[in-house]
């Protein structure tokens, strides 16, 4: 089930958060909450319904980057990786 805070979990990969079928700006704002809250360097996967060109610039801005990965159709899956 998804909330405002988008559903995650943690796997081998690092931590997981789903955000598809939220309302903007709301994936953004999970997306933003979760890597503030990363203390170490543990990759974020994000699953999405599209492309989100708005967070590149605050994921920069915190010093993190961001790769597309392979996800399921229609879903595009991007890896967080803080810069440090």
């Amino acid at each position: 089930m998804n909330d405002a805070a988008g559903r995650r979990w943690r796997d081998a990969q690092g931590w997981h958060i789903d955000v598809r079928g939220l309302v903007p700006p709301q994936p953004l704002v999970a997306v933003l909450r979760l890597i503030e809250s990363v203390q170490d360097a543990t990759p974020i996967v994000v699953h999405l319904d599209r492309d989100p060109v708005l967070l590149y610039p605050e994921l920069a801005e915190r010093g993190w980057t961001a790769e597309p990965v392979d996800g399921d159709p229609g879903e595009v899956r991007l890896l967080l990786k803080p810069d440090r």
